[in-house]
């Protein structure tokens, strides 16, 4: 999960960034800061994928396999 700091850091440059044009080091710092957040949303997506089931109104276990296959994978580590 990013700090409290960073996620206002991507806002205060957010802001800054409608108000006037930011520095160089301002973009470069704001799409560093942007991609460590991403990252953490796809990681904790596919946390999230790793314990999804998908069973349809019969019962039946309908997960999409590729869903199985990261979930195998994973086992296996």
């Amino acid at each position: 999960m990013l700090s409290q700091e960073k996620l206002a850091r991507i806002n205060e440059l957010a802001n800054k960034a409608k108000q006037t044009e930011l520095t160089v080091e301002e973009r470069a710092e704001q799409k560093k800061l942007r991609e460590e957040y991403l990252g953490n949303i796809r990681g904790s997506f596919k946390n999230q994928l790793k314990t999804l089931k998908v069973i349809d109104p019969e019962g039946n276990d309908v997960t999409p396999q590729k869903v199985k296959d990261m979930q195998e994978r994973n086992r296996k580590h």
